[in-house]
């Protein structure tokens, strides 16, 4: 059984974050700052509520007569909770004996071009930890990016604004930016699991690292774009962050709605129509609150039993990674352009071009992932380079295609065949001999 690593390291995150905000708070409330110190908590708490929420859903605390458990959900206590709970059944898992095994049956990686399939016991003990860590891998997704991401984004606005970085605001942008770097992690980890779930999926320390260094520039240059451009244009910021947010919203409803399939009833057997409802909408509405800083590795299918698309897409993502990167261009280069004196300090075309090689870098260690690292790329019917290189052969037939139909307004001056050839060669012979043909000449 293996020791709960990932359930303590989201606990610390969510319990050190939390502090950090708090402390900060305190400061702009000392300060005057009341509109910071409310947005400071706003991100806090509403994530914090958020958690509390998953944790019950999922760990089915309503139907059951736990009352103390339900009391430190309401003080928002609910983390650490569950984090105890799974290290006492952790500790106890070898001391006690098993009443009751389940057998689960998983495939190994092809090795040779065969699978094997194993059978493999898994006790009650590991059955409570395994909800435990699906539980915590879902709350870490939940606090990364609807809460540290926007918290992120806050604080270093306010880092530029007072052209100052004071320790709490220090301690809480790291933190902030761990958490939503391990947040993005745990849901690549979560995407592979759920489209492999046949497949005995082992993630290598090798992956583990190029996913972190892939989200970390990721993200770290996606924030530091919105709060440059919103430094100097801060009434377009909005349209841009509203347009972002409902296309990546609405998008798995256009495709529910195309696919003309019926709605969804297999969600949670004790919800009704209206409760599935709201559920969806607040699973679209992290999916786009995901997708408005990062790739989402875990794509929506709302018509799908298990709400995930399970296939292997290399073109959206390489459409989205070229959107992103011209849209983080465009908006670092107006910022460029309409910048104040307030930045005279900065050398702005280092900058520009930093935040344009970081993300390129992100680009860089997302392809090595996919290429070298991913642990079922031996499943991959074509590897992300042939996906990739068969995406740009496509745009460049699509550009050919578009050129070819544009129209000429040129007059053709070559023959389109040997007779118009003749013709036009008799044509100028006559011509330079000052032969004047009766039936070629126009009276005026």
């Amino acid at each position: 059984m293996r020791l709960p690593s990932s359930i303590f390291v989201s606990v610390s995150l969510f319990t050190a974050e939390t502090i950090a905000a708090l402390y900060l708070s305190s400061t702009y409330r000392s300060a005057g700052d009341r509109i910071w110190q409310g947005l400071t908590l706003l991100f806090t708490l509403v994530p914090s509520v958020l958690v509390q929420l998953t944790l019950i859903f999922i760990h089915r605390d309503l139907s059951r007569d736990r009352p103390l458990v339900l009391l430190l959900h309401i003080f928002q206590l609910g983390p650490i909770v569950r984090c105890f709970e799974a290290s006492f059944i952790y500790g106890n898992a070898s001391s006690t004996e098993e009443p009751y095994v389940s057998i689960t049956r998983k495939r190994q990686m092809p090795k040779g071009g065969l699978s094997e399939e194993v059978e493999k016991e898994v006790g009650q003990a590991e059955g409570k930890l395994f909800t435990h860590r699906a539980a915590f891998a879902r709350t870490s997704v939940i606090q990364a990016f609807l809460g540290s991401a926007p918290q992120l984004t806050l604080q270093l606005y306010v880092c530029v604004l007072q052209q100052d970085v004071s320790v709490g605001r220090g301690i809480l942008m790291t933190i902030s930016l761990l958490s939503i770097v391990y947040g993005a992690l745990r849901c690549n980890i979560l995407a592979i699991k759920i489209k492999y779930d046949d497949y005995e999926v082992d993630v290598r320390p090798a992956a583990y690292l190029c996913i972190f260094l892939w989200r970390s520039f990721e993200i770290a240059v996606r924030v530091v774009v919105l709060v440059l451009f919103s430094s100097v244009l801060q009434i377009w910021i909005l349209p841009v962050v509203l347009l972002n947010f409902f296309i990546f919203f609405f998008y798995p409803w256009i495709l529910f709605w195309q696919s003309k399939s019926p709605f969804p009833e297999n969600i949670e057997k004790t919800l009704t129509r209206v409760g599935t409802t709201i559920v969806l909408c607040l699973l679209t509405f992290l999916y786009a609150g995901i997708n408005m800083f990062c790739w989402s590795a875990v794509q929506l299918k709302l018509n799908d039993p298990d709400l995930i698309n399970k296939s292997q897409n290399w073109y959206r993502m390489a459409v989205y990674y070229m959107l992103r990167f011209v849209e983080n261009a465009t908006l670092i280069l107006l910022w460029y352009v309409f910048q104040t004196d307030f930045y005279r300090y900065i050398c702005a075309p280092l900058l520009v071009l930093q935040l344009l090689i970081g993300y390129s870098l992100a680009i860089f260690f997302m392809l090595v992932f996919y290429q070298f690292c991913h642990p079922c790329k031996k499943l991959f019917s074509s590897s992300i380079s042939q996906g990739m290189w068969e995406c740009s052969e496509l745009l460049c037939l699509l550009c050919q295609k578009r050129n070819t139909r544009e129209p000429d307004d040129k007059p053709n001056l070559e023959p389109s065949s040997t007779f118009d050839k003749d013709i036009t060669n008799d044509t100028l012979n006559e011509s330079q001999n000052g032969i004047t043909s009766q039936d070629l000449s126009v009276n005026p």
